[in-house]
């Protein structure tokens, strides 16, 4: 079973930031998963709420501000004094730190509140000038971005996020069409991911920070797990295998 380091190494680092995603970089793990918004100046940030509240100094929607204002923030602190300093980074400098590494980068299409016209563009653009098409998942609650984005890229690897039990979620995953199913932590032990897994689907569930859970996983033959905790958890994984 994979390990992808949830929005970088969060659990260790302030999520989604330069430092989380280097931590997360340096260790001998499948991938990594961040989250996309779009700027009111149409710049792609890293960053998982609509608002900068949680995460930073500051208040106010990311489609609201410009990078110059979203950067005038400091998004490390509330994790930690050491990290203060931490500013919000755009796609481009996220997807630097692993252009020379082998990870699998997850880039979750944030649109399923905002729509952000023109994201899947601005994203398919710059990972096929970034030269990174072929190691890449998008993934999005919002499955008609997905459906569009395969429309757009059909030789990029996409996935649908769900939290909901799905009936047959296989047969909807190919009518999306969708490479993958991303799915919560509560429906992994449903009926749903144990026919979705017979039938052939690719399953990765999230988020997954408790070793039961993750052995349980494992057990049960899912595909990868996305956890805040990577390293931890890579020990963990390595460990049951080598008994």
């Amino acid at each position: 079973m994979k390990i992808y380091a949830h929005r970088g190494s969060s659990g260790t680092h302030p999520e989604n930031t330069l430092a989380a995603f280097k931590e997360a970089a340096g260790l001998n793990i499948y991938g990594v998963e961040l989250d996309v918004h779009l700027t009111k100046d149409g710049e792609l940030v890293v960053i998982h709420d609509e608002t900068i509240n949680r995460t930073s100094n500051g208040e106010g929607f990311v489609k609201d501000l410009t990078l110059t204002e979203l950067r005038a923030f400091d998004y490390g602190r509330w994790f930690g004094d050491s990290f203060a300093g931490e500013t919000i980074p755009t796609l481009e400098e996220v997807l630097a730190i692993y252009q020379d590494t082998e990870h699998h980068v997850n880039i979750e299409l944030k649109s399923d509140v905002f729509p952000y016209e023109g994201m899947g563009e601005k994203v398919l653009v710059t990972i096929e000038t970034m030269d990174m098409a072929q190691r890449v998942v998008i993934s999005s609650f919002d499955h008609e971005a997905i459906r569009e984005f395969k429309k757009m890229a059909p030789h990029i690897e996409v996935a649908i996020l769900t939290s909901d039990v799905l009936v047959d979620a296989y047969d909807y995953a190919r009518f999306i069409p969708a490479d993958a199913l991303h799915i919560s932590l509560s429906t992994a032990q449903r009926k749903m991911t144990k026919e979705a897994l017979l039938k052939g689907a690719i399953i990765r569930v999230f988020t997954v920070n408790k070793v039961e859970y993750a052995l349980a996983l494992q057990q049960l033959g899912v595909h990868a797990i996305f956890t805040d905790f990577p390293e931890k958890m890579m020990r963990v994984l390595e460990s049951n295998v080598n008994r």
